[in-house]
């Protein structure tokens, strides 16, 4: 099932815009629900069809992986799309940033990352926790290195961690007010909460961010979370902001 929310326009003395023929669609954490991102893609590109703009921005805000039962279903679709979609960016969540980590020797947070959502991601790949948590941290990152395939590293590798568009800004969990944008660290980016959540500063940018979950898009004077808990809600939301002043919800539901 897929919900398109009425258009609303912003209004208030900042006005956040992106040019005109410019749309950006910014889809929220998958977390392996490759069932939603399937029908998510499937809306995006009946839009395009329907209603074409001259440039056309698809991103995607991290967390791509765990949580849900098929995190190699989500990397495979984004792999074969990301050859045919010269519009796709795809961010990197703090979850890819613990795998990856992981994979790179940092094998203290391997029991950690399994009960965080790995333990769902690896099953996807035909693992199991207790067979990895069996044997020494350094055969238990060859095992999970061999499971998956190259391709799936190499996508994860060249995520990147902010995109701007406009007065837009792009990104995983949010930004640390105060910290000018250029300034921002990846850590920051990926991981924070309460202070970015509760903050009422003006950032000079609108942020549209994941990681923390609401049960409906959140919006703010100063952010918008699009986070809807996929996993578990059965649930998947992306922004369209569509020209200068239009800005919509995209919804797909299991």
């Amino acid at each position: 099932m897929t919900l398109f929310s009425s258009l609303f326009r912003r209004r208030g003395p900042r006005a956040f815009t992106i040019p005109e023929g410019v749309r950006a669609i910014a889809v929220g954490d998958v977390h392996g629900r490759r069932d939603l991102l399937e029908r998510m893609l499937e809306a995006v590109d009946a839009l395009r069809r329907a209603d074409p703009r001259e440039e056309e921005h698809l991103l995607f805000l991290g967390d791509l992986i765990d949580r849900g039962p098929d995190s190699r279903g989500v990397l495979d679709l984004l792999v074969a799309r990301r050859e045919s979609d010269p519009t796709l960016t795809i961010l990197a969540g703090n979850h890819e940033e613990m795998l990856l980590a992981i994979l790179d020797g940092d094998s203290d947070s391997l029991a950690e990352w399994l009960r965080f959502g790995g333990q769902e991601c690896i099953e996807s790949y035909g693992l199991a926790a207790a067979d990895l948590l069996a044997v020494p941290p350094d055969q238990a990152r060859a095992l999970l290195a061999a499971s998956l395939p190259e391709a799936h590293l190499a996508l994860m590798r060249a995520m990147g961690d902010r995109f701007a568009l406009g007065d837009y800004l792009f990104v995983h969990a949010g930004i640390r007010p105060g910290i000018a944008i250029a300034d921002q660290q990846p850590q920051d980016l990926r991981w924070i909460r309460a202070p970015f959540l509760a903050s009422k500063a003006d950032h000079g940018v609108m942020v549209v961010h994941g990681h923390s979950i609401s049960t409906t898009p959140e919006e703010r004077p100063n952010r918008i979370g699009i986070d809807t808990g996929a996993f578990a809600s059965g649930t998947l939301t992306a922004l369209c902001i569509d020209g200068p002043a239009d800005r919509r919800f995209l919804t797909v539901t299991s």
